[in-house]
């Protein structure tokens, strides 16, 4: 793909897993879940159910570290047939908090990325998640001056990046966006016409936010391997 810099207007960053950890500690709480929950069932009946019960309550719950510690207490009652204790659920809360409380670990070459482009392009923030907790990190990450716009989408569908084209006032073919998801970052903005750069996330990827490369090869979007390699192309 050559990105036709000339159109490019606003460049639009995903956050979690594309410029801080992220997934990689669900995975941990997800483990030390699993490690509570193991004379009720086995490991991969655990994570099975778990998943289940997190994409039954994203319509209810959205993305995030909240929706995911209700989604664990419930599958714990759900496993235990109501056995689970008092005890283990507060763990299990505990864990919630924990993924709440985690410092904010920037990828090498995020803060020189956005400072070498923030003269050329208007930047912002496009991302999804629980509100409170996704300001919280954002924050944390002392990134926020970087941007002139922060978006945080209950989901990250062409019904929400459209309407996030009509809010900047540009079109479709002025944004480029750059994520770790190839489900969230970058199917839906090349359908609506926009243009993306992939940057997969070696260390963990959501089951529910994976996809098969082979499947959207077709498709007119850049990979790289880290997020300092996008300043070669812009």
């Amino acid at each position: 793909m050559n990105i036709k810099q000339s159109k490019i207007k606003v460049v639009a960053f995903d956050a979690d897993d594309t410029l801080w950890k992220s997934e990689v500690f669900f995975f941990q709480v997800r483990d030390s879940f699993a490690e509570i929950m193991k004379s009720y069932a086995d490991e991969t009946t655990i994570d099975e159910q778990l998943l289940n019960a997190e994409i039954e309550n994203l319509s209810l719950f959205g993305y995030g570290a909240k929706g995911f510690t209700l989604s664990m207490i419930e599958t714990a009652i759900r496993l235990s047939d109501s056995k689970i204790s008092n005890k283990d659920i507060a763990r299990i809360i505990d864990l919630g908090k924990f993924l709440m409380s985690i410092p904010i670990q920037i990828y090498d070459g995020v803060e020189k990325v956005l400072h070498t482009l923030k003269g050329k392009y208007k930047l912002i923030l496009a991302t999804k998640g629980d509100l409170v907790d996704q300001e919280r990190k954002l924050s944390k990450s002392e990134l926020a001056d970087n941007f002139h716009h922060i978006e945080i989408m209950s989901n990250k569908n062409e019904k929400n990046y459209l309407k996030l084209i009509k809010h900047l006032d540009i079109v479709p073919e002025e944004l480029l966006m750059i994520g770790n998801s190839l489900k969230s970052d970058i199917l839906p903005v090349i359908n609506i016409g926009c243009s993306a750069i992939h940057i997969p996330c070696e260390e963990a990827t959501w089951e529910h936010e994976y996809m098969d490369e082979n499947s959207v090869q077709h498709l007119n979007y850049l990979k790289v391997r880290r997020i300092s390699d996008i300043l070669d192309y812009l």
